[in-house]
């Protein structure tokens, strides 16, 4: 049985994993009000093209920048093809990222098949070290890694750029945004396709410790909704707090009581909806 010690080495790596998932939900939801219910399927997708990338090249590192690179591309297809006719409509919005989340699902299956697949890890990433009296495995410590640097670089462009600002504004008041010169549909464009570069990322960085088959796009898309809500719609710390709370109780949840292991998750989720009907950071 793990110590709490490992389990809490292990609870930071899946938060981080959890944190570049719903961050894509967060930038999405507050840029653009879309409750994309793809982002689940572009996590799997990506993980995918990443293993069949690197199993061409042998490079690691490629597959995750040009494999979440491809997931963006796409993303950024999606958006201006078939989300950007629906902005009037918003449940015709979730419709149709619902039915482009059960068509990635099928297509991957078709191409991947239904076997779980695992990314290898690369050489540099590999073995063990001591870290505070425990021994963790240089891949998690590198996915840590990797999350506190896109958080980073996400509060640096949120409050130091001028893309930030503009991004702020059209949270604040889409029309006025546009009416002093923020091309509105632009940004949309982008803030789609870097979520969805971001859930790719997570896919990949994910697939070596945890296997990726059909259906962990579902899966990985409640938790990943069970974040957006408990932070609050909209905020990207809210994202990354309650990424830290759900990563912990779900390692936790399911070292000490598999069976609850759901039910601890959304328990969570109800105790801070009461108390905190719009999460922890969100706005009315």
């Amino acid at each position: 049985m793990m110590t709490p010690a490992i389990q809490v080495f292990n609870s930071l790596t899946w938060a981080m994993v959890l944190f570049l998932l719903s961050a894509g939900l967060t930038i999405v939801y507050g840029q653009m009000r879309i409750v994309n219910l793809a982002q689940g399927s572009f996590y799997l997708v990506g993980a995918y093209v990443a293993i069949s990338l690197a199993q061409l090249s042998g490079s690691f590192f490629m597959a995750l920048v040009v494999g979440a690179t491809v997931i963006a591309v796409f993303g950024i297809a999606i958006e201006r093809l078939a989300i950007r006719p629906l902005y009037v409509a918003p449940l015709y919005q979730v419709l149709m990222t619902y039915g482009i989340m059960l068509v990635l699902g099928e297509l991957a299956k078709l191409v991947w098949g239904t076997l779980p697949q695992t990314l290898a890890i690369p050489e540099l990433l590999q073995g063990r070290f001591d870290l505070v009296g425990i021994t963790v495995t240089r891949y998690r410590v590198a996915v840590i890694a990797l999350g506190l640097l896109i958080a980073g670089i996400l509060w640096f462009l949120h409050e130091r750029t001028e893309l930030g600002a503009m991004l702020r504004a059209i949270v604040d008041d889409r029309q006025m945004a546009s009416a002093i010169g923020v091309n509105v549909d632009q940004v949309a464009t982008l803030s789609f396709g870097f979520g969805a570069f971001l859930a790719a990322l997570g896919g990949i960085a994910a697939s070596p410790i945890i296997a990726v088959y059909p259906g962990a796009d579902l899966e990985i898309l409640l938790l990943g909704f069970a974040v957006v809500i408990i932070g609050g719609a909209g905020s990207l710390k809210g994202a990354f707090i309650a990424s830290l709370l759900v990563g912990f109780v779900d390692v936790f949840g399911k070292g000490w009581a598999p069976e609850l292991s759901r039910f601890t998750i959304f328990g969570l989720m109800t105790i801070v909806l009461a108390i905190r009907p719009y999460g922890l950071f969100g706005r009315k």
